[in-house]
């Protein structure tokens, strides 16, 4: 379920005492990314933001991070631009011994690394941990991984991605955001069909460039291309870049998103895989610009049909859907992000969240004492 936002701040505006947060960051890319990067994104909007609220909050991620947080370096730099993508699960265990090391220093522990940290947060009993699932949760060869260790605190990203493991101990989903002022309102008409985030057969923008040549607009693709994806690219997508009203332009930044996303009649989110959240999604909403969608995974969570999107399964409702696309109010797809995926709203709720945890270690810890102190007696 979603959490309702409160206007409340911490610090100096209300008198609650500021926590100390640990965040633990990927080591894949910086924070925040210089081109893409979802989950880093991510951790950057919900560090920044927890900043201006007045915790005290410390960020473990590459040495290239740009925070204001207080930076403990786990390396130099991040390491897909450097070229040095292998080394990321190696270079995460020194980090995290620095984490639990340290760990009576923080009220809450973080974690943005999956279940990397399960066996440490298991061991450590002063400081709760909490970890964030950003990826896919349906694949079968980890399930023994969460089984082992059903009882640790996650957050889910939308309530879709909790389907493949309802046996764990799920506290809440608190959908991402993006700071308000990040992205502009754009009121449109708009000049083509956008596709941005990641070249990829789960991504499917093959369906995407096919429905727009169907319809006749052209289409801008905005993606990268993982090495691992590279003969999908070479195969599938890019004889379709060959034929006319199709252009591919690579990654782009954050800074060129707005003018990407905000000049677009729409956004098309042609996936076909369980999506956890989609960054994509609330960026292209903060701009104005309605979605056509699959309705796969989170999508029919983040999405409202006839509001902010148009969602289809089939190719021809696709279609359909992207020649409808004026229904949707552009106003009411920046008011919905307004409303749904800022970062304070975010903040908000992982703040709830923190508190919840706190109170029950502390109710924990309190009643160990109580039955140490019957059983000495």
């Amino acid at each position: 379920m979603e959490t309702k936002p409160t206007t409340k701040s911490v610090g100096a505006t209300t008198g609650v005492r500021p926590l100390r947060i640990a965040q633990i960051a990927p080591l894949y890319e910086r924070i925040p990314p210089k081109l893409y990067g979802g989950t880093e994104r991510v951790v950057h909007y919900i560090t920044e933001e927890l900043v201006r609220r007045g915790h005290d909050v410390t960020l473990f991620a590459a040495g290239d991070a740009q925070t204001k947080a207080k930076l403990k370096p786990a390396c130099p730099q991040a390491l897909r631009l450097a070229g040095k993508q292998d080394l990321g699960f190696p270079l995460q265990l020194p980090m995290l011994s620095d984490v639990y090391d340290n760990a009576d220093q923080f009220d809450v522990i973080h974690n943005h690394i999956d279940f990397w940290t399960f066996p440490f947060a298991n061991l450590c009993k002063a400081t709760p941990t909490l970890s964030t699932m950003h990826g896919r949760l349906d694949m079968d060869d980890f399930k023994p991984i969460y089984s082992r260790y059903p009882n640790l605190p996650l957050v889910s990203i939308s309530d879709a991605q909790r389907a493949p493991l309802p046996f764990m101990n799920w506290v809440g989903t608190v959908y991402h955001g993006l700071p308000r002022d990040l992205l502009s309102y754009s009121p449109g008409p708009g000049k083509y069909l956008a596709f941005l985030g990641r070249i990829s057969p789960e991504k499917r923008p093959d369906i995407a460039i096919d429905v727009a040549r169907k319809v006749g607009i052209p289409l801008k693709i905005a993606a990268k291309v993982d090495a691992y994806d590279r003969a999908y690219f070479e195969q599938v997508i890019k004889p379709r870049l060959a034929q006319p009203g199709v252009e591919y332009i690579g990654e782009i930044n954050e800074s060129q998103k707005n003018e990407f996303l905000g000049n677009a009649i729409a956004l098309l989110f042609t996936i076909d895989w369980p999506e956890p959240f989609g960054l994509s999604m609330i960026e292209s909403l903060a701009c104005g610009t309605p979605v056509i969608a699959r309705p796969c995974g989170s999508v029919p969570e983040v999405l409202r049909h006839g509001v902010t999107s148009l969602l289809a399964t089939e190719f021809d409702d696709l279609v359909k859907a992207v020649k409808n696309v004026e229904s949707i109010s552009r106003a009411a797809c920046r008011q919905d992000f307004e409303r749904r995926f800022t970062s304070e709203v975010m903040a908000q709720n992982y703040e709830r969240v923190y508190q919840r945890l706190i109170g029950q270690r502390c109710e924990g810890v309190g009643a160990r004492g109580r039955l140490e102190q019957a059983q000495a007696q």
